[in-house]
């Protein structure tokens, strides 16, 4: 057993997630055997005094089976109908297996504004954390009955990464009907080598991951590689596993050798910035110049206009931004202090020529170090 495999037999507080390809075998009703197994599974974290959260896809493709439908619609509105009927059976699955070990559970919906909006976000945070405390396992799925595609997470995938955030979690584990992140395609490649441990922000990896979702799912390893990178944020290492492994869950949590862990090796970062870092919507962006990319990552400074090249976007002040460096990369994001008309005009110029550029000096910063985070 490695070092860091011994992290997982310390974790206290976890997010399992579990995918829709798993949870429905293909498509064909809710796996109950599979369920039963996840369930006893859980409920031994529960015993061992772990908190757990459950992050389950499957309401859509529960609700395609219940209404006799063998493709995935693309009409909208079909598809929050086919995940209100499926979230019925999806709850009362998990509820009545939960109990046969004597706990609780409890439904939480989440939607982009509960994470996006910062009351809604401390809300969603303290709900999920008093449950908790009350020893009771929440099952967490994206709110599909009311979203749009403009507003959604995309994939549960993300949207476990964001619980993690949300309640500080110890790990992430990520239940696929893959074994792991494998350094080439196994489809294409029976040779394939797993990756069993990596640093989650191995540039090398990016190259590894490919594919697209099935009819069911929407998140292929590539959300789940940036799910993993989303998570460590709050310092929380993940596993992507196979969820048909027998005992899959059990045997990641006791420090096995099972599916790819990805490190986190960061400590975790303060709440407003851990909240900043989870947004999924930008307003616009500002491009920066090495030496303004090098003050915001190894001195942890304000962005000052001087250091920007560029501006896109039509942003208000207060809005979301991101930073990118010359070749595009984001290396940080945060609450601008000016509209990207302002920026524009003042973009290049030192701090004391704003006034003069805009007729006033709202703040010398574009970004204060308060509302920034490096990423």
């Amino acid at each position: 057993m490695s070092e860091n495999r011994l992290l997982l037999r310390n974790a206290r507080r976890v997010v399992v997630k579990i995918g829709s390809a798993l949870l429905t075998n293909d498509g064909r009703g809710l796996a109950a055997d599979n369920l039963d197994d996840w369930v006893a599974q859980l409920a031994l974290l529960r015993q061992q005094g772990r908190e757990v959260v459950l992050v389950s896809s499957g309401a859509v493709a529960e609700g395609m089976t219940r209404l006799g439908w063998k493709q995935r619609p693309d009409d909208l509105h079909k598809l929050q109908a086919a995940a209100a009927v499926g979230q019925m059976g999806l709850v009362h699955a998990y509820e009545t297996r939960f109990s046969r070990y004597g706990l609780q559970t409890a439904q939480i919906l989440l939607g982009h504004d509960d994470i996006s909006a910062r009351d809604r976000y401390l809300n969603a945070r303290n709900t999920l954390l008093t449950l908790l405390e009350l020893g009771v396992v929440p099952v967490v799925n994206e709110n599909d009955t009311v979203v749009t595609d403009e507003i959604r997470f995309g994939d549960n995938d993300t949207l476990a990464a964001l619980v993690a955030n949300l309640i500080d979690a110890d790990a992430l584990l990520i239940l696929t009907d893959q074994r792991g992140l494998f350094a080439s395609d196994p489809r294409a490649n029976p040779d394939a080598e797993l990756i069993a441990e990596a640093e989650v922000d191995d540039r090398a990896l990016d190259a590894m991951v490919g594919g697209s979702a099935g009819s069911l799912g929407r998140g292929g390893m590539l959300t789940k590689l940036r799910a993993a990178r989303l998570a460590s944020r709050s310092g929380a290492d993940t596993v992507i596993a196979g969820g048909r492994e027998e005992r899959a869950i059990e045997r990641v949590f006791a420090g096995e050798l099972l599916g790819t862990l990805l490190l986190s090796r960061q400590p975790p970062i303060a709440a407003r910035k851990k909240w900043l870092a989870g947004q999924l919507q930008l307003r616009g962006a500002l491009l920066l110049d090495d030496g303004a990319v090098q003050v915001l990552r190894q001195k942890g400074r304000s962005l000052l206009p001087v250091g920007v090249t560029g501006v896109t976007g039509e942003f208000r002040r207060g809005d979301l931004v991101a930073c990118l460096d010359a070749n595009g990369a984001e290396v940080a994001r945060g609450l601008v202090n000016y509209s990207a008309a302002e920026a524009r005009k003042i973009q290049r110029l030192p701090s004391h020529k704003i006034l003069d550029a805009l007729g006033y000096l709202g703040e010398p910063e574009l970004i204060h170090r308060d509302n920034l985070v490096v990423l």
